[in-house]
């Protein structure tokens, strides 16, 4: 079996429905307690609203918040695919993926970004890190806010970062910015049909059909929230309206 088949194969285990939804956990809150408080809150309103994992970021909180938040969720009787983003600790993101029972650990970015020396470094450290981890890797490429440091094409990126990961992660500029259609359907090109793609920001409710057309799921952080934004609170509203959304697109309506 390829590493490329490998990927795919773990993908669909942990993911047996098509087009999974990955929601945010973004930790916001007025201090530790509060944000602890919320993020169960958030997370029991997305999994009660049908997403198929919840992924847990320091966006606004602090590295003990997520580490308080997954321990909060992992106590719980309830099973439940729990995902990870550390932002700009990648080495404390596998750490804590072994503590706790962590399915997947997303990195913003995992080809493209560093220069050919730094990203040789970078490369060898992340296979060590995922050889030891039983934690699925979701890797970004070109990614939003990332810069482009490594001389190669795009295509070339996408190739390193499918043998760096088990799926890739693509966005637009910005969080909440809608992903180019373009820009989905020359990574699935890129890539071909066995790496999992990943939209990962801007996908709403109106443009999911056609944004997971050429996609394998999707991440959903401001969608879900009261105002759309990345500052608000988790409406079970807005999840209700993205899933029933997303219903159709796996029903082929």
């Amino acid at each position: 079996m390829t590493r490329v088949a490998a990927a795919e194969g773990r993908w669909h285990a942990l993911f047996p429905t098509p087009k999974p939804v990955l929601a945010m956990l973004h930790l916001g809150g007025d201090d530790a307690a509060d944000r602890l408080s919320r993020a169960r809150t958030e997370a029991a309103v997305l999994l009660d609203g049908g997403v198929d994992a919840v992924i847990v970021e320091n966006y606004f909180g602090d590295v003990d918040d997520v580490r308080r938040v997954l321990d909060a969720l992992s106590s719980e009787p309830t099973p439940k695919v729990i995902g990870l983003n550390v932002l700009r600790d990648t080495e404390r993101a596998f750490a804590l993926a072994e503590e706790f029972p962590v399915a997947f650990v997303q990195i913003d970015s995992v080809a493209g970004h560093l220069a050919p020396d730094a990203d040789l470094e970078f490369a060898a450290r992340l296979a060590e890190l995922r050889a030891n981890s039983r934690a699925l890797v979701l890797g970004g490429v070109r990614f939003k806010y990332q810069p482009v440091e490594s001389g190669r094409s795009e295509a070339e990126d996408l190739a390193l970062g499918a043998a760096r990961t088990d799926g890739i992660v693509v966005t637009g500029d910005g969080t909440g910015i809608e992903t180019a259609v373009s820009k989905i359907e020359r990574f699935r090109e890129a890539l071909g049909p066995e790496v999992p793609l990943i939209v990962g920001a801007g996908v709403t409710d109106a443009n999911a059909a056609e944004q997971l057309r050429h996609a394998d799921g999707a991440v959903v952080g401001s969608f879900f929230k009261d105002t759309y934004r990345d500052t608000g609170i988790v409406d079970a509203d807005h999840v209700a309206r993205f899933m029933a959304a997303v219903a159709r697109v796996r029903s082929g309506r």
